[in-house]
């Protein structure tokens, strides 16, 4: 008795690995959506930060009083 429960550690250890080898090969398949969601937020965060600048009322350069 006492070798078949030395015999199923190993076993179990061969199911748990199995499951999490399963697990890790899984296809994740929203991890490319979400990047190029985010790069997409990105590049029109960076149009408006632009096009911000360049509507942007310029400074008139100071006039010298006459005195």
């Amino acid at each position: 008795m006492g070798a078949l429960l030395w015999l199923l550690i190993p076993v179990l250890a061969g199911l748990i690995a199995a499951l999490w080898s399963s697990w890790a090969v899984r296809n994740r398949r929203t991890g490319d959506v979400a990047e190029l969601a985010g790069y997409a937020r990105f590049r029109a965060a960076m149009e408006k930060q632009q096009h911000a600048a360049a509507v942007a009322p310029t400074v008139p350069e100071r006039v010298s009083d006459p005195v």
